[in-house]
């Protein structure tokens, strides 16, 4: 019994490794001219701002999230972060401008991941994508909102490919509808619908999950039931305390031992 006490009184220290849900999420949001079509209402971009709050409103602090906006191409609008209001601003700020790349939403999400740019050999991807190594980042998820009118490079299948052997799960959240709309672009009426196809192979690859919403209210309960993996995160804890109890517990067992015995605590 002394001998835990001393020990305790040292104040020793263990690696525990207890499971939490932590992680790095990146919203990548399409903010293509297809999104202004209000075949989702009030209009597709509105309706995926609604669903990426939802989202961001739901995960715990040790969340770090952060915000792709693309549409020819893709920006880092927002590095992942804990601060979920600079999030939510960010998610406000957004306008629709441009194609759709979900490619190269998805090369840059990683980047954000990876918190450097990442680079993927447009050679080496088109021949043997699982084959490109650019690390690894379990627990790691984007979530992609889009109406998925793919009108750029690279493959966003191929992407996914890397993102898979990256550990990186994909979920996506088709905004628009298979009717589609008509929208207004540059003086010309341009026709857009959903390709809920491309949406629902990228993430299969990843083994994430498809959705598709037809309002606001509905992509918002959607948004709310995507989880992210738990990972364990290794926790330096003081364990005074169990010897300090352990201590304890053998002085009280050898005083009753000690009574049984000879009448009295020696």
């Amino acid at each position: 019994a002394l001998a835990l006490l001393l020990v305790g009184a040292a104040r020793p220290m263990t690696t525990v490794q207890p499971p939490r849900r932590e992680g790095t999420v990146i919203l990548a949001m399409d903010v293509s001219n297809s999104m202004r079509a209000d075949d989702v209402k009030p209009t597709r971009l509105e309706a995926a701002k609604t669903a990426a709050r939802a989202f961001v409103h739901r995960q715990p602090p040790a969340v770090r999230i952060g915000v792709v906006a693309f549409g020819d191409g893709a920006v880092i609008v927002q590095t992942p972060t804990n601060a979920h209001v600079e999030v939510v601003k960010a998610i406000d700020r957004l306008t629709t401008q441009g194609g759709t790349s979900v490619g190269q939403a998805l090369v840059t999400s990683l980047s954000a991941i990876a918190g450097k740019p990442v680079t993927i050999d447009a050679e080496a991807l088109a021949s043997d994508s699982a084959q490109v190594d650019i690390g690894y980042y379990g627990g790691s998820t984007v979530v992609v909102l889009s109406d998925g009118e793919e009108t750029g490079r690279p493959d966003p299948v191929d992407v996914a490919e890397v993102a898979s052997v990256a550990g990186v799960r994909v979920h996506t959240i088709g905004v628009g509808t298979p009717g589609g709309a008509v929208v207004q672009v540059d003086g010309f009426s341009v026709a857009t619908a959903l390709d809920g196809e491309l949406l629902e192979e990228v993430a299969s690859i990843t083994d994430g999950t498809y959705h598709q919403g037809h309002d606001a209210g509905a992509l918002a309960a959607i948004s709310r039931t995507i989880d992210l993996r738990f990972k364990l995160v290794p926790e330096h804890t003081e364990v005074t305390g169990v010897f300090a109890a352990a201590g304890a517990l053998l002085l009280m067992v050898g005083a009753v031992l000690s009574v049984l015995w000879f009448g009295r605590v020696v």
